[in-house]
């Protein structure tokens, strides 16, 4: 349990995404098998870093990924 909330603040210690990224992001949350190179491409056009990308990708990642074992562990305690 230590590990998980360890990921979890460092996943919330990360700035806030840019306003540009909020469908992308989305699309990490809903269909992350959909993620194309020209989505990528399309953020650094906006002017986005490859970092900044990485981050926020690998932070709503996890974010997801996290919000999914606790919706399970809530189905199985209950």
């Amino acid at each position: 349990m230590k590990a998980l909330n360890e990921l979890r603040a460092a996943v919330t210690g990360l700035p806030a995404a840019e306003p540009a990224m909020a469908p992308y992001l989305q699309k990490v949350r809903e269909q992350a098998y959909a993620i194309t190179d020209e989505d990528v491409e399309a953020l650094k056009a906006a002017g986005l870093s490859e970092d900044e990308i990485f981050e926020q990708t690998v932070a709503v990642a996890v974010s997801e990924g996290l919000r999914r074992l606790d919706a399970a562990a809530a189905a199985f305690s209950s």
